[in-house]
């Protein structure tokens, strides 16, 4: 059987990470049975999570794993799908991995009230003479990652502006269809789901999440990918919430 390692529920969540929820939904959307455990990102090959154990073989990195997936069992998550249409399904998925995750990224790690409420936690178990300096490292190696990958240039205010632009277009992409390509998910719901929903949770406040909950339809989407490959957690549908 597979076995999943990631971080586990948290945030409001049942994943804390997106990829790893990519990777999770993209499992039962194939019907694979698997296991799941927590990790550290150092126990990965590639020195992230999700990584994946499937017999003697471990797989690192949620595109390799659905590829994987694809190759070792035969599972087409574009099946639906023309070649045109796959183009800009893998379009989508490099602007919601490439941009807006680094949205969420400011939002979690960057905004100092949501840096205390969330990941700061990551270090409570670590020992207590070090444990505020593993914090502050942490944080200012993201928020120098956060620099790099170009957001972090802007003003707090403009930074949201250029990530509710991707949000836009996967909104405008979704229209008033249930998935993103049409009426069956593909593999790039996966993908979207795992980061709308991170941006999404009620856990964190942020003008990122205000913002986002202005597309009803990406709200909408949330609550209907939520209820299709997590029917045990509890979510509240942010429809009702709101």
């Amino acid at each position: 059987m597979i076995k999943l390692y990631g971080f586990g529920p948290g945030f409001g969540l049942p994943e804390i990470s997106p990829f790893v929820t990519k990777t999770e939904v993209q499992l039962r959307m194939a019907g694979l049975a698997y296991g799941k455990e927590k990790a550290r990102p150092t126990a990965s090959p590639k020195g992230q999570l999700p990584y994946i154990e499937d017999d003697a073989e471990a797989v690192a990195d949620s595109t390799f794993i659905r590829a994987h997936i694809e190759g070792k069992y035969g599972f087409d998550f574009d099946a639906p799908l023309n070649l045109q249409q796959r183009a800009q399904a893998w379009a989508f998925e490099r602007m919601i991995e490439h941009h807006m995750y680094w949205a969420l990224v400011g939002a979690r790690w960057v905004n100092p009230e949501n840096f205390v409420k969330g990941p700061a936690h990551f270090f409570d178990s670590a020992p207590s003479h070090m444990r505020e300096k593993l914090r502050e490292d942490a944080q200012f190696r993201v928020a120098e990652n956060y620099l790099i990958s170009g957001l972090g240039r802007h003003a707090p205010d403009e930074d949201v502006d250029l990530a509710v632009r991707s949000l836009l277009s996967l909104s405008v992409q979704l229209g008033d269809k249930p998935y993103l390509m049409g009426d069956t998910p593909c593999g790039a719901d996966a993908t979207a789901f795992g980061m709308v929903v991170g941006i999404l949770t009620p856990f964190f406040a942020s003008p990122l999440r205000e913002r986002a909950e202005q597309f009803s339809n990406l709200v909408a989407y949330v609550d209907r990918m939520m209820g299709r490959y997590y029917p045990e957690f509890a979510w509240t549908p942010l429809l009702e919430a709101a």
